[in-house]
Parts: structure tokens; C-alpha cells; sequence
């Protein structure tokens, strides 16, 4: 096996054990990420990576390291990062250099680890293909003509390339758990205010949140150790102790109570996903869970609200990019208005614009109760769904994605697009955590399991996808030449 086919837990055993330097690892996946043809990185950080691995081994050495020093990562392109490009994957800010780290690049930093560059992504973290980048879409390793999902698509393919260990990428209405089940590979999306916002640029605040993408529950579990926790400098973040994620990963989950959610699988929903998600199922059952059917009613009007919620969010948060004071500005404005017309006109692209005039619509006088407001009540009532579901059951199981991956440029309409995240807007509009878990293949791609559990129950997540994956090796399956 590769060194690059290791996972988290076991590079940091191999660092332990002295089989390979910091340096040695470092080199060995820039040298993967530069011969890589996904496009799955807008920075490569290079420099700065043997910078760090060299102070990381001199830790070591002097056993002064934590649990992940010298371990290599690479950043969704939406953390800012201390004297590096931060673009968002957006044209707006393809010449922004952050001037500070987010809280979750400062904890990374501070714990010694080796960021490799800054992942590519759908603009802002709008869409769900990866192909509303400026940089353009990345491809999925297992056929590079299918998107690997989106937001995060840049971080779960450099992950399911193994051009990476881990990554970080954000979740708005599912995306890290739909390109981590389009990739094959590990992806936790934590209970809303479970880790820091700040420094991670906004797209929709009551919603984005950040999580880890690996290729195991077990690596999920050692970066939630290390990134999450309350941050003063976030008001949406939570003061609660951070536990050790990794201390229940091995309990038992004999009487695990599982819902599946009828509306997860009614019209729409492949045949085959379907059937792959029904057979993890069953392995769950032949540990000793119960499996029992549940509803929830008002996941049907997720969509809708989600689409009015996240675009009103949005409106505001991006009103900030004028051209004024940081990112793209046009030449040669002829007055204030013209700057600001045509600065964030050419800096945004069609699908942030969309989702801004649709915002700005939604929030003006006299629509503002008939939108906003009504979809703030419908989410009330998705999310009183799953507090009476979790009365009964321990976790929510169903699908992620309605398909496995789909071919770049597939979607000519933007609703069709939207209907991709069906399965995922919920958890986000209730706060609840969710993870997507490889589970196995339809049509030679890989389909996600997805999960959903109570609120700050991320350690009960991790425990359950950690025993399916020590009867199953999907998570080991990796794209052909790997």
C-alpha cells in the first residue's frame, strides 16, 4: 500500500514509528497534487508545506507534538488564510490575500499540521457540481467526465484521489455530505455553532457550518477533536466542552434505534442508490440495530425554503464586495455607481447573481413576509419533525443524493441543480448533524449512506459509521491507478 493510501490514523502511527519524515510525506503528495489533472486545487502552497513539515518533524524530535502534528491537509478555498489568496472560487476575489486566519486555520496551525494548498470550489459555495467555479469544475476521480459534487468538490476528490489525508470543506445544504457520497469517502457535517465561522466566508450564516472530509469515521473524529470548540469571536458558536470524539468510536451498537424517513424514499430516488443504501441498512441490523420506518412530513417543502432562506442570507452577506475595499474592481469606473454596477457585475457569476436578485426580491418591502418569513415558519416545522422523530429512533438513515455522480454539464436549468440537495437541506435549515459514509456502488460509482443524528450527538455519528466501516472495506476502495 502507498504511503498516500494511508489514512489519518495511520500516518500519524507511521510519524510515531519513525517510517517516514514529515518532509518525506509532504513531498510525496505535493508530488501527487502537481501531476493531478481534477482541478481540484486553485493554491498549492508548497513553500510554506516544507516549511511547516520541517518544524514538524523538529517537534517530533523533540516530542513536543500533538495528535495530528505533521499531518498534510488542504483547505476549502473559503477559510482565510494568513497571507494567501483566498478566492472563494470566485473571480471577486481572485486577487483577495487574507489578512488573517479563520479560527479553524489558526487551531490547524497552532496543533503543527501541513496545509498543502486551498481546494477548489463552486463560487462561494453556490451549487452543487463544482462547475459555478471561476476556476473551473473539478473532475470526479472515478470517471473525471462526472462532477464530484458540490460545494466542497475540490476537497472530496483530492481526498478520494488521495492527493490529501483530509480536508476541510463547509456545509450550507449538504455540501460536504454530497460530494463526500458522490467521491466515496467520509465526510461530517457537525451540529450548527459546533465549530468556529470565523474567518470562513459567508454564504448563508444561519446555515454554513464546517466539517471534516476524510476517508474514515476514525480521521473524521481525530480533526473534530481538533478543530471544534467555542470561539469568542463567533457569536453562533457554542459554548460546550469539546469531547474526545474518539473514546466511543468502539462501543457497541447492538439496540441502535435507526429511522428511515418514507419521504427519503419515494419518487426520484434511483433504483440502484436505493437498493445499496437498503443493504447498509441491513449490515446495521446484522449488528443489532432496530430499523424502523418514520416520517417526516415537511422535508417535502425543504427546498423551497432552503432556496428562499440561504438566497435572502446571501443578498446580504455579499454586499460587502463592491469593489471598494478588497476583491475585483473594474477599470476605468467612470463614477461611484458605475464601480459598484460594474465591478460587481463582472466580478460574480451567474449562479451568485441569481441567488442575490432572488435575496434582494425575496427580503424587499411588501414580499418579505409572503417569503422570508413564511419559510423561517416552514423551518421551524421541518426541524419540530426530526425533534419528534429522535423521541423513538437514535439516528435518521437514508440517501444523500438522489443519483450517483452525474456528467459535468448535465444540468441545463438551475431547479434541476437545487433537486440534487434533496436529501440534505434538512439537516442543515434544523442545525442537526449529519455524515455521509461510503456504503458501496451502483453503476461502478460510489453511493453515500447518509446519517442524521440529535443535536451535538456528533460522537454517537462517528461511533456507528466506525463500526460499518470495520465489517465493510468500501472506504478502502479507491479510483482505478490508485
Amino acid at each position: 500500500m502507498g504511503i498516500h493510501n494511508k489514512t489519518v490514523a495511520e500516518l500519524v502511527q507511521g510519524l510515531k514509528n519513525k517510517e517516514f519524515s514529515c518532509v518525506e510525506l509532504t513531498q510525496n503528495y505535493l508530488q501527487r497534487i502537481k501531476t493531478s489533472n481534477l482541478n481540484a486545487f486553485i493554491t498549492i502552497t508548497d513553500e510554506l508545506a516544507l516549511a511547516q513539515a520541517r518544524d514538524a518533524d523538529e517537534k517530533i524530535a523533540k516530542n513536543q507534538s500533538g495528535a495530528l502534528t505533521g499531518i498534510p491537509y488542504a483547505h476549502k478555498d473559503i477559510f482565510c488564510t494568513n497571507g494567501i489568496k483566498t478566492s472563494a472560487g470566485s473571480k471577486m476575489l481572485d486577487n483577495f490575500i487574507a489578512p488573517y486566519d479563520a479560527t479553524v486555520s489558526y487551531k490547524l496551525n497552532q496543533q503543527h499540521l501541513v496545509m498543502l494548498g486551498k481546494t477548489n470550489m463552486d463560487e462561494f459555495a453556490m451549487g452543487s457540481s463544482n462547475e459555478s467555479s471561476f476556476y473551473g469544475a473539478v473532475k470526479n476521480p472515478w470517471n473525471q467526465n462526472k462532477s464530484p459534487g458540490g460545494s466542497s468538490g475540490g476537497s472530496a476528490a483530492a481526498v478520494a484521489a488521495r492527493l490529501v489525508p483530509f480536508a476541510t470543506g463547509t456545509d450550507t445544504g449538504g455540501s460536504i455530505r454530497q460530494p463526500s457520497s458522490l467521491c466515496g469517502i467520509t465526510g461530517l457535517k457537525p451540529t450548527y455553532g459546533r465549530i468556529s465561522r470565523y474567518g470562513m466566508i459567508a454564504y448563508a450564516s444561519s446555515l454554513d457550518q464546517a466539517g471534516p472530509i476524510t476517508q474514515t469515521a476514525q480521521d473524521a473524529a481525530l480533526v473534530l477533536n481538533a478543530i471544534a470548540g467555542f470561539d469568542e469571536k463567533d457569536s453562533t458558536s457554542a459554548r460546550r466542552e469539546v469531547e474526545d470524539y474518539t473514546a466511543t468510536l468502539n462501543d457497541s451498537i447492538k439496540g441502535l434505534k435507526i429511522g428511515l424517513p418514507r419521504e427519503f424514499f419515494s419518487e426520484g430516488l434511483d433504483d440502484d442508490v436505493a437498493r445499496v443504501v437498503m443493504t447498509a441498512v441491513k449490515v446495521f441490523e446484522s449488528m443489532g440495530a432496530i430499523v424502523q420506518d418514520i416520517s417526516l412530513p415537511n422535508s417535502k417543502f425543504a427546498i423551497p425554503t432552503y432556496y428562499i432562506v440561504a438566497p435572502c442570507e446571501c443578498s446580504s452577506n455579499l454586499s460587502r464586495m463592491d469593489g471598494v475595499r478588497f476583491g475585483y474592481r473594474c477599470e476605468n469606473p467612470k463614477d461611484l455607481e458605475d464601480l459598484y454596477l460594474r465591478s460587481r457585475t463582472e466580478g460574480f457569476g451567474a449562479e451568485v447573481k441569481r441567488r442575490i436578485m432572488i435575496g434582494n426580491y425575496a427580503l424587499s418591502a411588501g414580499y418579505y413576509d409572503a417569503y422570508y418569513l413564511k419559510a423561517q415558519k416552514v423551518r421551524h416545522l421541518i426541524s419540530d419533525d426530526f425533534k419528534k422523530a429522535f423521541k423513538t429512533i437514535d439516528v435518521v438513515m437514508g440517501p444523500v443524493s438522489p443519483t450517483t455522480a452525474f456528467d459535468l454539464g448535465a444540468f441545463t436549468d438551475p431547479v434541476s441543480m437545487y433537486l440534487a440537495d434533496i436529501y440534505t437541506l434538512s439537516a442543515n435549515l434544523a442545525g442537526l448533524p449529519g455524515m455521509s459514509i461510503p456504503a458501496g456502488f451502483a453503476q461502478g460509482l460510489p453511493v453515500g449512506l447518509q446519517m442524521i443524528g440529535n443535536y451535538w450527538h456528533e460522537s454517537k455519528l462517528l461511533n456507528i459509521a466506525h463500526q460499518f466501516q470495520q465489517i465493510t472495506d468500501y472506504h478502502r476502495q479507491t479510483p482505478d491507478g490508485l
